[in-house]
């Protein structure tokens, strides 16, 4: 075994007898071919001052032990002895063989003995060398696990941009790219969909090849799955681009295909505000007419054409198409469309015109911030002052009469303001005496299932037209009084 062998050449060395000892070493290598003998040997050779034996043992080894000897131990002893013979090329030299040879796995200690040895005898470009060498075996390692971390292969050409020529990073672009969503999911194509972007935006940039880029945009136009969704950044970023490049035709036929297979908004945004720029009105007038027909719901939509009809002084145009809006079915944000189309009005200064817009949205609607909307745009009104007070009270008598005591204490508030503003002094001892009175409730809380869960605290309204609270209302003010009087006490 290795303590007899180990034995033997003490025995040896303490008779003075180096070429004997150096023989039993010879047999040992053969009688235990490992990593470990051979090392011993070599180490034995550097004590005796023997270098070049030494180095010829490290390299008798590799030759010998084959397979095995790629082992980064014996790779780590072979560069240490190189280094402390202050033959630093040749250690380098040996570490790269090794992390050329032996398996990423298996090479942790390898990475760390090289960067060290870099940081101590190498340049600054050396030891990036390394680093960037153990960053990429450590992406290539994750993404055997899974190809389609996006995450891992954003890093990975982050890191390629950097440090590689441009082969090397359009490899990894390529590879990456090549891991298609398995689903017709969007959320699994939208970190997808930026390596594309990124991919264009390298080979135009920092590769400075247009061709290429304009190549990707194509390939990445062509593999979204338009029909189940697509995405606008992928379309406005092609048309930026030949934008960049001079070529507005190119640009103008890539937004056209955009909005024929994919209409979407911030498409269709784009390509308005690039004719906007451009001062083609009757271009912008098309695409918002397309614009609305594809998205008759979209309110933005509505407002943004109108309010271009208005710039260019066109009222008629906008007002009709302001008509056309609130007629609409179904629209996303109905309560801006009104606000923009009276607003329109008021500056236009067609006091009949708004007036009628009010009430027609009264007619859809009777929420409290309509009745004071036009409430205080009659009070506005030099010599309406009555008619405002007249909305005031025939809101307050819907809300009443619909049970609604938050947004009645709201028309109340703004009523006396309206009161206050008018100095009638009269009005506003009517509208104080509608102010309510804001008391705490309590009230039961249950579970989904029907089963109590205590009890929560809440506050409610007493208006002093309701006659029928007010029995409970003094019931609840001797309560008061008698807790404060016991605590007093």
């Amino acid at each position: 075994d290795e303590q007899a062998w180990n034995s033997y050449v003490k025995f040896e060395m303490r008779n003075g007898e180096v070429e004997r000892a150096r023989s039993v070493y010879q047999r040992y290598v053969q009688s235990n071919p490992t990593v470990k003998t051979w090392v011993r040997w070599a180490r034995f050779e550097e004590k005796l001052g023997e270098v070049g034996r030494s180095r010829e043992v490290y390299e008798k080894a590799i030759d010998y032990l084959g397979d095995l000897a790629n082992d980064e131990l014996l790779f780590i002893a072979f560069a240490e002895f190189e280094e402390r013979a202050r033959e630093y090329d040749r250690a380098r030299a040996i570490y790269k063989y090794a992390l050329d040879h032996i398996p990423k796995a298996r090479a942790d200690d390898l990475y760390r003995m090289f960067i060290t040895f870099e940081k101590q005898h190498g340049q600054r470009s050396d030891i990036e060398d390394v680093i960037v060498g153990k960053r990429r075996f450590q992406y290539e390692e994750e993404l055997k696990t899974n190809t389609h971390n996006y995450d891992i292969w954003f890093d990975y050409v982050r890191l390629e941009e950097i440090n590689s020529p441009a082969e090397r990073v359009r490899d990894i672009y390529e590879r990456a790219i090549a891991n298609v969503p398995p689903a017709a999911d969007k959320r699994f194509w939208r970190r997808y969909i930026y390596l594309w972007i990124n991919y264009a935006l390298y080979e135009e940039l920092q590769a400075n090849d247009a061709g290429r880029a304009r190549e990707v945009y194509k390939q990445l136009l062509r593999i979204i799955p338009h029909q189940s969704f697509s995405f606008s950044k992928a379309w406005t970023m092609a048309a930026q681009f030949e934008i960049r490049q001079l070529d507005l035709a190119a640009a103008r036929s890539l937004l056209g295909h955009g909005i024929g297979m994919a209409p979407k908004e911030k498409v269709f945004k784009f390509y308005i505000q690039l004719e906007l720029q451009l001062g083609n009105v009757d271009r912008c007038r098309r695409l918002y007419e397309a614009y609305v027909e594809r998205h008759p719901d979209k309110c933005s939509a509505w407002t943004s054409y109108a309010e271009l009809e208005r710039q260019l002084g066109e009222v008629e145009r906008a007002r009709a198409i302001y008509d056309l809006a609130v007629e609409q079915p179904l629209l996303d944000m109905p309560e801006v469309l009104w606000k923009a189309y009276i607003d329109f009005e008021i500056e236009q200064e067609e006091a009949e015109r708004t007036e009628l817009l009010y009430r027609r949205l009264l007619e859809r609607t009777k929420h409290v911030k309509v009745w004071i909307s036009y409430a205080q745009f009659l009070a506005a009104d030099a010599g309406r002052a009555d008619d405002a007070r007249t909305t005031y009270e025939d809101a307050y008598k819907y809300l009443k009469n619909a049970g609604l005591k938050e947004e009645r204490v709201l028309l109340v508030q703004s009523w006396k303001q309206f009161e206050e503003q008018a100095a009638d002094e009269k009005g506003l001892a009517r509208v104080n005496a509608l102010l309510p009175k804001r008391i705490k409730k309590r009230r039961p809380i249950k579970t989904d299932d029907g089963t109590a869960a205590g009890w929560e605290e809440f506050y409610d309204y007493i208006f002093p037209d309701e006659q029928a609270a007010l029995p409970n209302l003094r019931i609840l003010q001797k309560a008061h009084q008698w807790k404060a009087a016991e605590s007093s006490s």
